[in-house]
């Protein structure tokens, strides 16, 4: 970490610049208040680093500890912001919520679930082109068709698209229809996929996997933020334990673990956690109440009918309760739901 001086002219500041693409090492620059702190990355020699803090304008250079430097907040101490599209965030004093089916099956069922979220203030719809199944004879989604709806039913109602992409070579096509990438929990350990995900000018919604710890997760968000993506945030959606009574057991305490050494924001997926709607809504005010920086829900218009998930899937009536509760824990600390 290269912490440059108050009084550093832009000439100084891009001559340090150069000299470290010279090395072959790669900076991410954090313009904090007063300083302007250079994030190093690479395989630099000791006696190339300690060069660095010789060049003109250069206060000092602390090496970072953390094995996740670009996530960790010693090199980024301040909250991040994920920035989609329109004014959408995720981060900062809002809890942004992403809702939706968890995949589309056609554009009537979409389209009613879309205006069913969009209706109770949603501006993000979620919702899956591509589905990874644990069975190959189960719903795998309507690919590129399913990209196409999203687009076109997100863009009729001013809405934002968060939707999963599965292979390196699909990242193209998904970043080409959707606002933000989601990597699932099968992926979050697939090195090619974080790395195509690093190529684009996207931001990317990283899922942990579902037996994967909290720091064998913040490797993962280092591939795509050591690529070139600092738009990445951190989806909780539960962990794989010996409890049967739930699909997965959501992990409260990673949102402040997380909040305290990243500063990546960091979203709730209560659906997938419960595996049974009726859970849904208690786990997710539990997470706003923790300190969630948004939710990923999903809502269908007719869950008994839906092709995946319905026995997680809220009905349009049973998002608007959970909507309104949502607000009021928000409120009471200090956040408001957007």
């Amino acid at each position: 970490m290269i912490v440059m001086s108050a009084h550093a002219s832009p000439e100084q500041l891009q001559a340090v610049l150069t000299r470290i693409e010279t090395l072959g090492l790669a900076a991410e620059i954090n313009l904090g208040t007063g300083r302007t702190v250079l994030g190093v990355s690479g395989q630099g020699t000791e006696t190339e680093l300690e060069a660095l803090g010789l060049l003109e304008g250069v206060e000092r250079v602390v090496r970072v500890l953390s094995d996740y430097p670009l996530a960790s907040r010693e090199f980024h101490p301040e909250d991040r912001i994920v920035s989609l599209t329109d004014g959408i965030q995720i981060g900062g004093p809002g809890i942004l919520i992403m809702a939706g089916p968890c995949a589309v099956e056609s554009r009537s069922q979409l389209q009613s679930a879309a205006e069913a979220v969009s209706a109770q203030g949603v501006r993000v719809l979620r919702g899956g082109a591509f589905k990874p199944r644990t069975s190959p004879y189960a719903f795998q989604g309507l690919g590129v068709d399913g990209l196409r709806m999203l687009r076109e039913v997100a863009d009729d109602l001013g809405m934002a698209v968060v939707t999963e992409v599965m292979a390196p070579e699909d990242v193209a096509v998904v970043a080409r229809h959707a606002d933000l990438l989601q990597i699932g929990a099968r992926n979050m350990q697939n090195y090619r996929l974080l790395e195509a995900c690093a190529r684009v000018d996207k931001p990317v919604l990283l899922k942990r996997g579902m037996s994967s710890t909290l720091e064998e997760w913040l490797h993962a968000a280092e591939y795509i933020l050591a690529g070139g993506n600092l738009q990445v945030a951190l989806c909780e959606r539960g962990i794989r334990t010996f409890e049967p009574m739930v699909r997965f057991t959501l992990d409260i305490t990673s949102v402040p673990v997380l909040k305290r050494v990243s500063s990546l924001p960091v979203v709730v997926d209560p659906s997938h956690a419960a595996g049974r709607y009726e859970y849904v809504k208690s786990i997710g005010l539990a997470a706003v109440a923790a300190g969630a920086d948004g939710l990923l829900v999903e809502v269908h218009p007719n869950p008994k009918e839906a092709l995946s998930d319905g026995p997680q899937s809220l009905s349009p009536k049973a998002f608007a309760e959970m909507m309104s509760a949502a607000r009021k824990v928000a409120e009471a600390v200090g956040r408001v739901v957007t």
